[in-house]
């Protein structure tokens, strides 16, 4: 059996920005204050981190920055995905080189590729990597799915222990669980559907709900795990409006806007990412303050 990277929530954390560049004080605090609320582990530059607007250099400091702050306490996972893949392999060794204890890798977007190439693809990067990598499926944002046989396939490969599932179709989250046994852990992707996930023998949620919410996602899934199904179920159903609002524009415009809120950052977002609308702002502030958050 392959070694679980973690189990419970790892937040998928923002990137604080200043004066357009990366606010590296506010980023230490966040970090610290994951820790401190008890998150189970952090992925740093995903597409929560607003990877895709980042430079090279950014990027890879980053995950350096993340890693020594962390300081082992948690696992970190960095975002290490592309559609080059040989850009994919050089991420995913310096993430190693820095000391990540894993790399999450989206799917190629934009170019796409048939399930033959997602497969070809993965196994290089697998096997040019020093460190576990978790597979991220989210076709809604690259237009490429990750079909349940290919990731069964996939899983055959002993650096490949996990995937991130934010399709949101739990009937093919059932046929890949079916499938892989206890090949690869399966993690939620959507924080709407962490317990469906967990009830299908998933072991946590990667969670943008998880920046404002690190401890209370946490509980969900430990709850779960412990078998307080209903306390984890009722917490689910609670958190809906709020996690409505966190998805109610384009991650992680709404995310940002909550942090800034929390005064953990500035509401400091990149192009072509724009603040978030008023009303939708409104609303989602008068859910947080009802939430005790700000």
């Amino acid at each position: 059996m392959k070694k679980t990277i973690f189990t419970g929530a790892a937040t998928a954390i923002i990137t604080p920005f200043k004066n357009d560049k990366i606010d590296y004080e506010s980023f230490e605090k966040l970090i610290n204050w994951q820790i401190d609320e008890g998150i189970d582990a952090i992925v740093v530059c995903g597409t929560t981190g607003e990877a895709s607007t980042l430079s090279d250099d950014e990027h890879k400091d980053a995950i350096k920055f993340c890693v020594d702050v962390t300081a082992g306490r948690v696992p970190v996972i960095a975002g290490t995905g592309s559609n080059d893949t040989a850009y994919a392999i050089e991420l995913t060794q310096h993430a190693a080189e820095a000391g990540a204890d894993a790399a999450l890798l989206v799917t190629p977007y934009y170019n796409k590729a048939t399930q033959n190439g997602l497969i070809k693809m993965f196994t290089s990067i697998a096997d040019a990597s020093l460190i576990p990598i978790i597979l991220y499926n989210v076709p809604s944002r690259t237009g490429c799915n990750i079909l349940p046989t290919t990731a069964a396939k996939l899983a055959e490969h002993p650096n490949i222990v996990g995937i991130k599932e934010a399709s949101g179709n739990i009937s093919q989250i059932a046929e890949l669980a079916h499938l892989i046994g206890d090949k690869m852990d399966i993690y939620s992707g959507n924080d709407d559907q962490i317990t469906p996930i967990l009830s299908l023998g998933g072991k946590g949620v990667i969670s943008v709900l998880s920046n404002p919410m690190p401890r209370a996602t946490s509980k969900i899934c430990h709850d779960f795990f412990e078998g307080r199904h209903q306390d984890a179920v009722r917490a689910q159903l609670d958190l809906l409006p709020f996690i409505s609002a966190l998805f109610s524009e384009v991650n992680p415009i709404p995310v940002k806007a909550a942090m800034a809120a929390m005064g953990f950052c500035e509401n400091s977002l990149r192009l072509p990412l724009t603040e978030m609308e008023s009303d939708h702002e409104a609303k989602m502030l008068a859910i947080m303050k009802d939430l005790n958050l700000i």
